[in-house]
């Protein structure tokens, strides 16, 4: 297994947010590294608990080497966060997006600036790789995904391309393949961005089905959660940093019935707390934290 170094973005702020009951259990829905893991194990008691998910077979590898009786690791995507006790938790955080790791490693096909196979797949046990669904998928399907989750202008002359690589008897089976057939569909690109950054982006969110199960998750964490318990979401990019804006802004007013205009509203479920960036020094330090957002709110007692 290859190591890779990986530098966990507002460690500090994340942790300071989440940990108010330091004899609780809490949960790390999103394991990596164990960057946050292993802070929040050191803010626990003896009595505190630390239940990990994680759908990649090499995060599990690096979790078993925690030994400490207080923690779990579930090789478990986060979207089964629902599958613990009701309100057994005082604490539920979300590392959203690709770790280090996974993007420095060829192997795992995430990243353009390696070649590698392309496979994409946060567990590679299971589902389709990018290269096996692109090898199948119509051209209208493509060019909907590259719009959709990459926010890419120029899907659709992407789209086409690869379609007609592929008629042409030529599957793309590598990452440094399906860079440079980007970079030949997309016209012009912001300065400093390679071309396939946002192909690439939309290709891993949906062959991971990261935002279907980003609000599986967010649902399950209302179920969870004790009444005081926090939710602390790290987000990378728009497309996320709005689902959770907006899942936290639905639960964090009254609903009224209107077709029962006097009954009483329905209680709101959370209540936001904070928006957090990353300090300038942060960033010059990892220039991968740029674009994190991280979201707190607190379980309320409805």
């Amino acid at each position: 297994m290859s190591e890779h170094v990986h530098t966990t973005v507002l460690l500090d702020e994340a942790v300071d947010a989440l940990v108010t009951d330091p004899e609780a259990t809490y949960v790390d829905a999103t394991f990596g590294r164990g960057g946050h893991a292993r802070r929040i194990l050191s803010h626990l008691s003896a009595q505190g608990r630390l239940i990990a998910f994680d759908k990649d077979p090499e995060a599990v590898a690096h979790a078993a080497r925690i030994d400490d009786a207080r923690f779990a690791i579930r090789h478990q995507g986060f979207g089964q966060l629902g599958e613990l006790p009701p309100r057994s938790v005082a604490g539920v955080l979300m590392d959203l997006g690709v770790s280090s790791p996974q993007i420095d490693s060829p192997e795992r096909g995430f990243s353009f600036r390696f070649d590698g196979p392309l496979d994409m797949r946060m567990d590679p046990t299971r589902g389709l790789s990018a290269a096996q669904w692109l090898a199948q998928a119509s051209q209208q399907q493509i060019a909907e995904v590259i719009r959709d989750y990459g926010e890419e202008r120029f899907a659709v002359s992407i789209a086409k391309a690869l379609v007609a690589r592929r008629e042409s008897g030529q599957a793309l089976t590598r990452t440094a393949e399906l860079a440079e057939l980007v970079a030949g569909a997309v016209k012009t690109r912001e300065a400093g961005q390679h071309p396939a950054t946002r192909t690439f982006q939309a290709l891993r969110i949906f062959i991971n089905a990261e935002l279907e199960e980003l609000q599986q998750a967010l649902q399950a964490s209302l179920s969870v959660l004790r009444t005081g318990g926090r939710l602390v979401v790290i987000s990378f990019h728009s497309l996320e940093d709005r689902i959770v804006k907006q899942f936290i802004a639905a639960h964090s007013r009254e609903v009224y019935d209107r077709r029962a205009p006097f009954a009483a509203p329905k209680p709101m479920a959370l209540r936001a707390l904070e928006r957090v960036r990353p300090s300038a020094a942060e960033v010059a330090a990892n220039p991968r934290a740029r674009s994190a957002v991280m979201r707190v709110a607190e379980r309320t007692s409805a």
